[in-house]
């Protein structure tokens, strides 16, 4: 295995980062660190002999925390904030199409299953429960919280 960041390198996570159980001093499910938050490689080990994990040290938050490679992007890349994360479940805004065809009605629920970030935007790679074993890309002004008042 190769590690994409060295000791000493600035990190950006791009997922927010929630207690599993490890940290001490928090309850599991507590957040750690908020998405978009930057640190410095500390330390750099593996989990289950097949899983780069880093030790990042976010300053302002003052805390170490164990992140894997793909929760991390390089600090200096551009950060595009978005509003919501994976594994979230949301609410279709409006109605969506697949080409020409009605597929996902409005209100209808989904969970994001990853956030990509390009082109100064966030877009959302979405499973429906209305639409089984298909995934779209939904833009985030097609999206809303599951905490958002829904009028039927």
């Amino acid at each position: 295995m190769h590690s994409r960041w060295d000791l000493g390198d600035s990190v950006r996570v791009i997922r927010n980062v929630r207690n599993d159980g490890t940290y001490c001093g928090a309850a599991t499910g507590d957040l750690l660190i908020r998405r978009g938050s930057v640190g410095a490689v500390v330390d750099i080990g593996t989990f289950l002999q097949d899983q780069i994990i880093y030790s990042v040290h976010f300053i302002d938050d003052d805390r170490i925390v164990g992140c894997r490679e793909e929760e991390l992007a390089d600090a200096a890349e551009p950060w595009i904030p978005s509003i919501f994360e994976s594994r979230e479940w949301v609410r279709a805004r409006r109605v969506l199409s697949l080409g020409s065809a009605l597929c996902v009605p409005r209100g209808a629920l989904g969970q994001v299953l990853r956030v990509v970030r390009e082109d100064d935007a966030a877009l959302y790679h979405v499973h429906f429960d209305c639409l089984p074993g298909r995934t779209l890309a939904v833009p985030e002004a097609a999206l809303m919280s599951l905490a958002e008042p829904f009028d039927a």
